[in-house]
């Protein structure tokens, strides 16, 4: 018989991968909403499709699944009090979006003006795993930025790493 993995133990261990940290938005019929996300990846490039993993107890899950829409927008290293407001340190919508300078995408979602990149997103499916919904979007538009250093998350910390520019190797 296989041991089980406590979700403490899987916790912990996740704790030491390294991830990008994305504030996720959605604007539609059913309203704005956003949080703060490291739980994504992109899925396939024909066509270009990533997913995103939402807690299914957030009071904003039926938000994202009404609006069949939503923007990932991988934060830069100076985003990290933005971070924090979409995690829920800042429970006013409207004042989390007020902190920062947001740019309006084809598919009603709003991009964040100084995201290392935005991914603008159709909602192709959404899956209940766990505690937590799953949800694939076709990408539609992406807006980027040539400069800066992503903000990371490792070992409950944010992080960052500059950006390497020129060759490896000497």
């Amino acid at each position: 018989m296989e041991e089980q993995v406590s979700k403490t133990e899987f916790r912990d261990a996740m704790a030491r991968v390294c991830a990008p940290v994305n504030v996720i938005t959605t604007n539609g019929p059913a309203g704005r909403g956003g949080f703060t996300a490291t739980a994504m990846c992109s899925v396939t490039d024909e066509p270009p499709t990533l997913l995103v993993c939402m807690n299914g107890r957030s009071a904003q899950c039926d938000l994202f699944l009404e609006n069949h829409r939503f923007c990932v927008n991988v934060l830069a290293d100076d985003h990290q009090e933005l971070a924090g407001y979409f995690a829920g340190r800042q429970a006013d919508m409207a004042a989390r979006y007020a902190a920062a300078e947001w740019v309006d995408m084809p598919s009603g979602s709003q991009a964040l003006a100084g995201a290392m990149v935005s991914f603008d997103c159709r909602l192709t499916e959404a899956r209940l795993v766990g505690t937590h919904h799953i949800f694939i979007g076709q990408v539609i538009g992406i807006r980027s930025r040539a400069d800066g250093n992503a903000l990371l998350y490792f070992d409950r910390n944010y992080i960052n790493v500059p950006t390497q520019v020129g060759s490896f190797g000497g």
